[in-house]
């Protein structure tokens, strides 16, 4: 830095580099979608089934405190369950990357080393925005809808992409301290599995045990599906007052800064001590 604060050239050229190294190894993960389609296809199908199965099976069976349709409830909900599970998806992707010898081939290049995280966080935000809407689609099917205007919409989204942003630096964690494919996908399972249910995502937390309600209402899960159908609209239960109820947008925003600080230098010095 200059002394009136200005970025030096070789700064902003290193910046620039890190960018453009950092985006070219983005489009390479996005080429390799369609080349393998049963990924994608077995994620849509999965997402699918998890609002038909929720809508239909137990969209009857669920009363929710003040009324209002349980399948407005529930598809923010899927939403972020589907969203919080891309930590897992990057995880998957990273551990088979390191395991073939591909992390040690681009290090070998002449790229930023930080393009390689980078690269592969933003490309599976890509990606699930993909699988988000097409639960958008399948949500509209099943009466789910925004009854609010496009600003309140696109903010919704907006934190539901920073969310797995956060979620994908956990996956790059989990990934790179993890020996295989098969021990991430456990580990992931075991801890994303009680994130997602200990939460409003399906039920109301009204309906918790008292010693589970306050983790469930301050579950970043919580956080972001209450904001979302606060923001859209949808039935919004909450079991007390208090700040989770009355801030979810400023709360999700906090969770994401929190995860963004804890697990982005865990990963960059987890990459940097397999770099050695």
């Amino acid at each position: 830095m200059t002394e009136t604060g200005a970025i030096r050239p070789t700064e902003a050229s290193g910046l620039r580099r890190e960018l453009s190294d950092g985006l070219l190894v983005t489009w390479r993960n996005l080429r390799r979608i369609p080349r393998i389609p049963e990924l994608a296809t077995f994620a849509i199908l999965q997402s699918i089934m998890f609002v038909l199965l929720f809508a239909f099976v137990f969209g009857g069976a669920i009363p929710l405190p003040g009324g209002g349709s349980y399948k407005e409830f529930l598809m923010p909900g899927i939403f972020v369950q589907t969203l919080t599970f891309a930590a897992m998806t990057t995880a998957l992707a990273m551990v088979d990357d390191l395991n073939k010898g591909l992390l040690d081939r681009f290090r070998s290049l002449p790229m930023a080393r930080s393009a390689v995280l980078f690269g592969r966080t933003l490309s599976d935000v890509v990606y699930n925005a993909g699988i988000l809407v097409v639960l958008m689609i399948t949500g509209l099917f099943v009466e789910w809808s925004v009854r609010t205007g496009v600003v309140e919409f696109l903010a919704g989204v907006g934190l539901m992409l920073l969310f797995t942003f956060a979620m994908s630096w956990i996956g790059v964690w989990i990934g790179l301290s993890v020996p295989t494919v098969e021990v991430a996908q456990q580990f992931g399972f075991t801890v994303l599995f009680p994130l997602t249910f200990l939460s409003n995502a399906f039920v109301p937390t009204q309906t918790l045990p008292g010693i589970l309600r306050p983790i469930a209402e301050w579950n970043p899960v919580s956080a972001l599906t209450a904001a979302t159908r606060k923001l859209w609209g949808n039935p919004n239960p909450y079991a007390a007052e208090g700040f989770p109820a009355e801030n979810p947008e400023l709360l999700t925003i906090l969770w994401v800064g929190v995860m963004l600080a804890v697990f982005v230098p865990l990963a960059i010095r987890k990459y940097r001590s397999i770099s050695r």
